[in-house]
């Protein structure tokens, strides 16, 4: 063959082939690669500065391109592969590495890069198993990212950080390829040193040399604190350490990464013992307080404008005020910075659920507590102060975001251990390790106890002052943010961590035995006794469906305790009564919760019950909190609720005449079976007996109940069309509940109409906090949404005419009605929207029963709709003036009766109470003065004053100056009745559930 015919046989663009089939050759490809890559080198040489010389470097960019596209090519055909073996034979690799390293071009170590990651993922070769290709990887890697390398970008770093967590996958699946790429040099050095070194003359002074070998022994502990002098031997290894803090595929790749090295370390004594004694857990440790630092010292709760949920819009809430020193909670910054500490919180858990090295996890932490708890958390918690303006709204709603992420029985052992000083139990930990390891992690205690002493800080003492003492004092608080969050983490605390709280946050006794549980006659007295309260506040509703969904809701919520699992997991074996214990590894930690109650002289519940009778005077996110908090400590099926929820049944009474059927003569031998069934039969029938419903006996919960009951009742005799305005109020939550849509936007003032749920005050709590969190942007529409609830209240409730809908062809009663509109000022004062209203007829308004009539016959059909327009905007501006009147606590009632629980049934409304029945409240509208004359209150007032007698409590004599607008008393009044809902429903899951009622 000639050259010419040589050079057409080389030439596939002058034979005319197509490039696909010259790609199908494995000889031409091997000849373009060797090609590509000889021009690499010689235009590597050639040039004597690739920084500086833009034309080389972009040929030499060029060049690489084609030999990694010509490697993924081939690694997509079939054998043979004689590209990937010639880089595996001449190790072209080592002047790829080189070349980019030397370039400071961001644009070739981006391809060298992807060079590698090639040659990685053709699984050929073995080239993650070859020490010098590990070698060359490493230190390109770590020259590329170091102090002195260029700033890559964000591409750049992702496509470096994902290589290096190809490699880890790698070692993941196979861990034979780990010595490759981690070298531990230390014990080698060390024998090296004891046999080489030369006794040292004695040229000091006998006083110089003590000091100087104190000085460096203080500096090998602090670089072995450090990891200063382990580096080198696991390079990628800090490689991913320099990246887990990072946000997006960066962190995620980082972390994960991390997370298969130290799970590689259960099969390699060396890496676990490596491990012990580098500087992971200091850096875990030291970038987690560094992260919580970050976080603003003061907060206030807060939600955006466009955002605030139907509840808190409806009511008087109010934003708090924040600046550049207190910052608010829906703030883009501080939700981006709380974000990122939970998520290396998170990833905390995660190192320690994937490590399978007690050694490596006791290491970690140890330091987690040292350097986290005692020396950030714990003092943030000791400092904070409810009255420089929300430190102590910022860290305990810190701490209870940290609660609520963490699920990992150590992490939580150490914080709730520590902050609630519990008593230290010495206890041996068991270890699978070797001694090396063992002797690595005590030398490790010792360098961190060594480096703590030697900053001289005094470290406080939870002894003097834990967590129990915050909570109760930011409980009594004058700040309603404070108490708010205070609610939110004690209620964390007894869904999540109920055994934490039985001997610390709560005055608890210890029972044994069924003789404490309540009768089957008592429990159902009791079911009717929260009934009957919800009774008296009424309303037109479903409340069958309601409370059915109440049930299903306080069935989850039981079922769900941790608690609990022991007493609701069916047993399948008579020999598998005992479930797992819960997996702590280190001591000190709770095990088992048993039978308890609660001491009804409880501070907690004492705290609770006091918000709880200025209930309408308080914030409606108090309130919400508060009953959640109530609701969590009777959730726990161990907590026996006779005493402070319920009844004792020490204290059961019964009427000698009541109607209990006699029983017949019992059997004349005490050892039959007759006479033992008899007995029976008599113990049946006691149980079903109803005791005697005395007030003085109730628990401090019910009789509160029932006097917030009796305020409903002096607020529905005093505020005009009281019943009306709360039927409306509960309709505005039924639409709230179901609005899917943005809502639009008005320019002018917010609106202050109070609001209530139909379900659950469980579903309002969801809603707050789910605002809370988000951090979309939509359209503010605070005025839009009230506009939009009124605006879809058409439908009266006395009739079922179309929403909207206007036909001068129907009867009055047949069209829908307007509701009331009112907005708040800044100043408090109420105001009405200037933009009008197409208002519909007023014929089917929905009236209080004492107004209905009055105002239907005054209406005059020859007048036409322009008078209804105008008689519909007259009671709409009466109802506006009410609902933004200021009203405080009502008097105590006079001549009030003593309530029995009634039977109840749940219809289409609450069912009005049967004649000869006393009423909860019947209160009369005057008192005493003091001249012993009767006289007149009154408890609205125009100018927001009000005339309160004196309250029974003291909490509400702190509270009697105090007024709120009558449409804040509304959303309350719906809080409460479906907190009475709640309750019900709780006494009746329970006794069925964990079998606590006593039929026999």
């Amino acid at each position: 063959m000639d050259f010419w015919q040589r050079l057409i046989a080389r030439t596939p663009l002058s034979s005319g082939s197509s490039r696909k089939d010259f790609a199908k050759d494995p000889a031409r490809r091997l000849h373009r690669f060797e090609k590509e890559y000889s021009q690499l080198l010689q235009a590597w040489r050639n040039s004597s500065n690739l920084a500086r010389d833009a034309e080389a470097a972009e040929y030499i960019e060029i060049r690489l391109q084609e030999l990694t596209n010509l490697l993924t090519d081939e690694s997509r055909r079939p054998l043979p592969h004689p590209c990937i073996a010639f880089a595996a034979a001449k190790q072209v690799y080592i002047p790829v590495a080189k070349i980019a390293t030397s370039s400071f071009n961001e644009w070739i170590i981006k391809e060298a890069v992807l060079f590698f990651a090639t040659l990685i993922e053709s699984e050929e070769e073995a080239f993650v198993e070859n020490d010098v290709f590990s070698a060359s990887l490493t230190n390109l890697l770590v020259r590329i990212t170091g102090a002195n390398s260029i700033r890559l970008g964000a591409d750049t770093e992702a496509r470096v950080v994902e290589l290096a967590f190809n490699i880890t996958t790698k070692i993941r699946l196979d861990p034979d390829i780990l010595p490759a790429w981690f070298k531990s040099q230390q014990n080698s050095t060390q024998s090296q040193s004891q046999s080489q070194t030369p006794i040292p003359v004695q040229t000091q002074t006998q006083g110089e040399q003590p000091q100087q070998q104190q000085q460096q022994q203080q500096s090998d502990d602090h670089d072995k604190f450090t990891g200063r002098t382990q580096k080198q031997d696991f390079p990628l290894f800090y490689l991913l350490i320099d990246y887990i803090h990072h946000e997006g595929k960066v962190g995620d790749f980082a972390r994960t990464g991390l997370l298969y090295i130290i799970e590689a370390a259960s099969s390699s004594v060396p890496l676990e013992q490596w491990i012990v004694e580098s500087d992971l857990s200091t850096l875990m440790a030291t970038g987690l307080g560094a992260l919580y630092s970050q976080l603003s010292r003061k907060l206030v709760i807060d939600h955006p404008a466009n955002e605030l949920p139907a509840i808190l819009a409806f009511s008087d809430y109010q934003h708090p005020k924040s600046n550049y020193e207190i910052i608010s909670s829906c703030a883009f910054e501080f939700r981006s910075h709380l974000d990122t500490f939970l998520s290396h919180l998170l990833f905390w858990q995660d190192v320690l659920n994937h490590c399978r090295s007690v050694e490596v996890k006791s290491t970690l932490l140890e330091h987690f507590q040292v350097i986290f708890l005692q020396q950030i958390l714990y003092p943030s918690l000791l400092e904070s102060s409810d009255i420089d303006g929300g430190s102590s709204v910022a860290v305990l709603t810190y701490l209870r975001r940290i609660l609520e992420s963490v699920d990992h029985p150590d992490i939580i052992n150490l914080i709730l251990h520590y902050l609630l000083a519990l008593p230290d139990i010495v206890a041996s930990i068991p270890s699978d390790s070797r001694d090396a390891v063992s002797a690595a992690r005590k030398r490790k205690s010792m360098d961190l106890a060594t480096i703590m002493a030697s900053k001289g800080e005094a470290t406080a003492d939870p002894l003097l002052f834990n967590l129990v003492d915050l909570i109760l004092a930011c409980l009594r608080s004058h700040s309603d943010q404070t108490v708010f969050v205070t609610l939110q983490l004690v209620s964390v605390i007894l869904k999540r961590h109920h055994r934490y709280a039985v001997t610390t946050l709560l005055y608890t006794e210890s029972l044994l035995g069924e003789s404490t549980y309540r009768t089957s006659g008592a429990h159902q007295q009791e079911v009717e006794y929260f009934m009957s309260l919800a009774e008296t506040i009424g309303g037109q509703d479903n409340f069958d469906e309601i409370y059915d969904n109440v049930l299903k809701d306080t069935l989850s919520r039981l079922e769900n305790h941790p608690c609990s699992i022991k007493l609701v997991t069916p047993k399948t074996s008579t020999n598998n009564h005992k479930l797992p214990a819960i997996p702590d590894t280190l001591p000190g930690a709770p095990r088992d919760v048993r039978s308890h109650t609660l001491h009804p002289d409880d501070p907690l519940l004492n705290i609770a019950l006091d918000r709880l009778q200025t209930f309408f005077l308080n914030p409606v996110e108090t309130n919400l909190s508060l009953t959640e908090a109530i609701f969590d400590l009777a959730v726990c099926g161990f907590m026996h609720l006779e005493g402070w929820f319920l009844r004792h049944p020490h204290n059961y009474t019964y009427n000698e005449d009541d109607d209990t059927p006699p029983l017949p003569e019992p059997p004349l031998d005490p050892d039959s079976p007759e006479y033992a069934e008899y007995q029976k039969i008599q113990s049946m029938q006691e149980c079903h007996r109803r005791p005697k419903w005395i007030p003085s006996t109730l628990p401090r919960l019910l009789a509160i109940l029932q006097t917030l009951c009796e305020e409903v009742s002096a607020y529905r005799e005093t505020i005009p069309r009281f019943d009306g305005l709360l039927q409306q109020r509960r309709e505005a939550f039924q639409i709230a509940d179901s609005a899917s849509t943005p809502v639009p936007t008005r320019p002018k003032h917010p609106t202050s109409q109070p609001s209530g749920s139909i379900t659950t005050p469980a579903l309002e709590r969801t809603a707050v906090q789910d605002s809370r969190n988000s951090s979309r942007e939509r359209l503010s529409g605070l005025e839009g949404l009230a506009q939009r609830i009124f605006s879809e209240l058409g439908t009266p409730s006395r009739s079922g005419s179309p929403r909207g809908r206007k036909d001068t062809n129907r009867s009055v009663s047949d069209r829908s009605t307007p509701v009331p509109l009112v907005s708040r000022d800044h100043g408090g004062g109420a105001s009405i929207y200037d933009t009008p209203m197409r208002p519909p007829p007023f014929g089917a308004r929905s009236f209080s029963p004492s107004s209905a009539s009055s105002v239907q016959g005054s209406w005059d059909p020859s007048k036409g709709d322009a008078a209804i327009a105008t008689q519909a905007m007259a009671f709409q501006a009466i109802d506006q003036s009410i609902l933004a009147r200021q009203v405080g606590l009502p008097p105590p009632a006079k001549g009030l009766r003593q309530i029995e629980p009634i039977p109840f049934s749940l219809d289409k409304q609450l069912p009005a109470r049967p004649e000869g029945v006393p009423a909860v409240a019947a209160v009369e509208g005057s008192k005493l003065g003091d001249d012993g004359q009767s006289e007149s209150w009154a408890v609205l007032s125009e100018d927001g004053g009000n005339d309160v007698s004196s309250p029974a409590s003291a909490v509400a004599a702190e509270e009697k100056d105090k007024t709120v607008s009558v449409s804040h008393v509304l959303t309350n009044v719906i809080v409460l009745q479906s907190f009475l809902f709640e309750l019900a429903s709780l006494v009746q899951i329970r006794a069925g559930l964990f079998d606590e009622v006593r039929f026999v």
